[in-house]
């Protein structure tokens, strides 16, 4: 693992009067998996949209490669290299799955390389070769889930964003998707992955920062804030 691929500098962002995060830093080095987790209404998926440019920020500085992305369109963030997949899937649901996939490569170099990501996805998430022809709101979750991925992935990201990408799913089909996010990774995609799981993020992740009240908390390496006491009693059961 080398140098920040992404760094947060005293991020404020909100929506109308409220200010959901304050003052909020934290890094993802290249190669990485980086997890932040924190209750709900804690101000992650605040974060990320604030990351890829769908909130405007409100104080501090986002980092992409040592250089500012703040006031850039979501468009040029992705050319840049990040890709988000947001809470709840948000699929096109009256098209195909190959259709939704297509969507995901829509700078020159990802629609240049569009079919050799199309394999890739397909070599990740088979289930979804069986089922390019079908309709996107016909799939099942974990389906559903594989196709938001694998459209973020025709992007050709460094950086994969994911927003509580276990949500709603199987026990069965939540080990299946944290197995394909360790092979993104190790196939040379950084991960910055928000998540309620937490047991499951910090067993993916290397490290980790708590999102509390807009605020970090605490940060560390994962397999230490596994067995910190706070996180224990906070978020584990114990």
């Amino acid at each position: 693992m080398t140098g920040a691929l992404l760094r947060l500098d005293g991020v404020q962002a909100g929506y109308g009067d409220l200010t959901a995060v304050r003052d909020v830093s934290l890094e993802v080095r290249t190669g990485e998996i980086v997890a932040l987790i924190g209750s709900n209404g804690a101000g992650k998926t605040t974060t990320l949209r604030a990351i890829c440019g769908l909130l405007p920020l409100r104080g501090g500085r986002v980092e992409l490669d040592g250089a500012s992305i703040a006031g850039r369109p979501p468009s040029a963030i992705v050319a840049g290299g990040i890709a988000h997949v947001p809470e709840g899937r948000q699929l096109f649901p009256t098209m195909t799955v190959l259709e939704n996939l297509e969507l995901g490569a829509r700078t020159p170099e990802s629609r240049r390389r569009r079919a050799e990501s199309l394999d890739r996805v397909i070599a990740l998430f088979p289930r979804l070769g069986e089922r390019r022809g079908q309709i996107a709101g016909t799939l099942s979750g974990g389906e559903q889930q594989m196709t938001a991925i694998g459209r973020a992935l025709m992007a050709r990201p460094r950086l994969l964003m994911l927003d509580e990408p276990s949500l709603g799913l199987a026990p069965v089909m939540v080990t299946s998707i944290f197995e394909n996010l360790r092979t993104i990774n190790r196939d040379g995609v950084t991960i910055l992955l928000v998540e309620q799981n937490v047991l499951r993020a910090l067993r993916l992740s290397h490290r980790a920062y708590v999102l509390e009240n807009g605020t970090i908390t605490l940060s560390g390496l994962s397999a230490e804030l596994l067995t910190n006491e706070a996180i224990k009693r906070a978020y584990l059961g114990r």
